[in-house]
C-alpha cells in the first residue's frame, strides 16, 4: 500500500506540475495571431480553408501586437485600464454632430483603439456613454491588482501589456489552477479504493478539459469553475471524515458559492442545491455561516453594477434592447442581410440541443469522458431516494449530505443549466467564437467527480482501460486543439465547415 501512496505523489505530482507549467506557458507567450486562412483571399482562385462570409480583408498595416485574443476578453480589459487610468467605468463616448441625424456620430474613448476594439459593448442611450456588455465586478477586482502594480512598479497596460497583462492572468488564472487540482488531487487520493480511477480523473482535470484551454485569456469561466471546487470542497472533506463542517467551512463554502454566481449567474442553481440540504439538517450554522458570507459577493455584484451602469441588472440583461441595438453594432444586424455568422444563428432549439450535446459544441461530443463520468454519476445516485428521506426526518448525519445526493445533485443542476440555456432563444450562438462550450465550464469540477468510480471499474479490463485511454485522448485533442487562441470554433465545426457540411 504504501509503494502505491508514493507512486500516486509522484504521478499525481507530474501531471499538476505538467498542467500548471502548460498554463503558465499559455499566460507568458500570449499574443493575439492572424491566420491567414481566416481571411479572404486577394484573388478568386487564392486559397482559402473557409471563405468568410461576409468576407474579411487582411490588414493593409501591421496591427499592433496585443496579449488580448477576442472581443471578450478586450471588453474587460478596457474596464480595467478605464478603472485606473481614467477612474470610470466608461470605455467610450458618442458624439452626435447633428442631434437631429443620429446616423451621423463621432466615437471616442479606449474602444476606437485598434487593440481594444470589441463587439462586447453596450451604450447607455441616455448619456452616449459605452461600457463592457461583461458584469463589472470581476473587471474591478482585476483592476484592484492592475492598480497596485501600477503603484508598485509604475506599469502601465499600454505602454507595459506583456508585463501588466501576463501578472494579472498567472494571479487570476494560473495560481488558483495549482489550487484547484492540488485540492481534487488531495480529494481523489482519500478515496483509497479507487486510486486508478482517482488517477485517471486527475488526469483528465490536468489535461484534458477546457479549464486548462483558457488559461492564457481573462474570462469568467475559470474564476467560477475553481469557486464551484473551493465551495465543494469543505463538503466533500466533511463527508469522508464523517463529520460535521467546521464554522469556518460553513462559511468558506457559502462565499465561494456566493463568488460563483457573480461569475456565472446560472451558479445560482448550485448555490441553492449546495446550501439547502446543509440548512435542513443545521439551519443555525447555515443562517448564521454560510448564507450571510455567501450574500457578501452576491450584494457586491448587484452593487458594483448599480454604481458602475446605474442599474442592478447586469448589462446583458439589456440585449435586444437600445442599449444593444445602436448604430453601429454588431447586435443591430438582427433581422438585416448582414445578420450572418454563428452569433446569428436561429437553428430550432432541438438542433441547438443536440449540438451543444452530441454536435459541434457538444459537451459530451468534445470531451467524451464525460461519458464515462455520466455513467458513474448514475451509479453514484443508488440510494439517492434513501438518503434523500433520511434527509426530510434529519437523520442523516452528521452532514446532511451523501455521495448518492451528490451525484444527483450534480446531474440536476447541469440540467437545469442546460436546459436554461436552452430558453436563451435570442442567443443561440453557442458563446460565439469559441473552442467550447463555454458557459457550461464552471460543471467541470462537479463531473469530475463522477468519473473516479467508472473509471475504476473500466480499468479492471482491457478494454475498458482501452475505452478510458480513447476518450482521454479525444478530450485531450479537443482542449488542445485551439493552442494559438482559445476563441476560435472547435475543431468539428471546423471539420464541418472544411467538409462543405454546415456554415453559419
Amino acid at each position: 500500500m504504501e509503494k502505491g501512496h508514493e507512486l500516486w505523489r509522484l504521478a499525481s505530482g507530474v501531471l499538476i506540475a505538467a498542467s500548471v507549467a502548460i498554463a503558465t506557458a499559455k499566460v507568458v507567450s500570449a499574443e493575439l495571431l492572424y491566420e491567414p486562412s481566416r481571411f479572404t483571399p486577394p484573388e478568386s482562385e487564392g486559397y482559402s480553408r473557409i471563405r468568410p462570409d461576409p468576407p474579411r480583408y487582411w490588414p493593409a498595416v501591421r496591427p499592433d501586437p496585443t496579449p488580448m485574443f477576442s472581443s471578450n476578453d478586450r471588453s474587460r480589459w478596457a474596464t480595467v485600464r478605464a478603472l485606473v487610468d481614467e477612474g470610470t467605468y466608461v470605455i467610450g463616448r458618442r458624439h452626435y454632430p447633428d442631434p437631429t441625424d443620429p446616423q451621423r456620430y463621432v466615437d471616442s474613448g479606449i474602444i476606437t483603439e485598434p487593440a481594444y476594439r470589441s463587439l462586447d459593448i453596450v451604450l447607455n442611450p441616455d448619456t452616449g456613454e459605452f461600457y463592457s456588455s461583461k458584469p463589472p465586478l470581476f473587471a474591478t477586482l482585476v483592476a484592484g491588482e492592475y492598480w497596485l502594480l501600477q503603484r508598485l512598479f509604475g506599469w502601465e497596460i499600454v505602454r507595459d501589456r506583456w508585463l501588466v497583462v501576463p501578472t494579472i492572468l498567472l494571479t487570476v488564472n494560473v495560481l488558483p489552477w495549482g489550487i484547484f487540482l492540488g485540492l481534487l488531487s488531495r480529494h481523489l487520493f482519500a478515496q483509497a479504493d479507487q486510486l486508478a480511477g482517482g488517477l485517471f480523473t486527475l488526469a483528465v482535470a490536468a489535461l484534458g478539459t477546457f479549464l486548462l484551454t483558457f488559461a492564457g485569456t481573462l474570462n469568467n469561466h475559470l474564476p467560477a469553475a475553481y469557486c464551484v471546487l473551493f465551495a465543494l470542497y469543505p463538503v466533500l472533506r466533511a463527508m469522508e471524515q464523517q463529520r460535521p463542517l467546521t464554522r469556518g467551512e460553513y462559511i468558506g463554502s457559502g462565499f465561494f458559492a456566493g463568488l460563483a454566481f457573480t461569475f456565472e449567474l446560472p451558479a445560482l442553481a448550485f448555490l441553492v442545491a449546495l446550501g439547502v440540504p446543509l440548512l435542513w439538517q443545521r439551519p443555525r450554522s447555515v443562517l448564521t455561516g454560510f448564507l450571510p458570507a455567501a450574500l457578501l459577493p452576491i450584494m457586491a455584484y448587484f452593487l458594483v453594477n448599480f454604481i458602475a451602469l446605474g442599474m442592478v441588472s447586469p448589462p446583458y440583461s439589456q440585449f435586444g434592447g437600445a442599449w444593444y441595438n445602436f448604430p453601429g453594432s454588431h447586435w443591430a444586424k438582427w433581422g438585416t442581410p448582414g445578420a450572418k455568422g454563428i452569433d446569428f444563428n436561429q437553428e430550432p432549439t432541438h438542433i441547438y440541443a443536440f449540438h451543444l450535446l452530441f454536435g459541434h459544441h457538444g459537451w459530451f461530443s468534445l470531451t467524451p469522458v464525460w461519458l464515462v463520468a455520466l455513467a458513474g454519476l448514475c451509479r453514484q445516485s443508488y440510494g439517492a431516494l434513501a438518503d434523500l428521506r433520511r434527509l426530510i426526518r434529519r437523520q442523516l448525519e452528521p452532514l446532511g449530505w451523501s455521495p448518492a445526493l451528490l451525484a444527483v445533485m450534480i446531474l440536476i443542476v447541469s440540467a437545469v443549466v442546460f436546459g436554461f440555456y436552452l430558453t436563451r432563444t435570442q442567443s443561440y450562438n453557442y458563446g460565439g467564437f469559441t473552442s467550447g462550450p463555454r458557459w457550461l465550464f464552471w460543471l467541470i469540477p462537479l463531473w469530475l467527480l463522477g468519473l473516479p468510480r467508472a473509471a475504476q471499474f473500466l480499468a479492471a479490463s482491457r478494454w475498458g482501460r482501452g475505452l478510458l485511454l480513447l476518450t482521454l485522448a479525444f478530450s485531450v485533442f479537443s482542449a488542445m486543439y485551439p493552442a494559438a487562441n482559445p476563441w476560435r470554433h472547435p475543431w468539428i465545426l471546423n471539420l464541418l465547415e472544411f467538409c462543405d457540411i454546415l456554415h453559419y
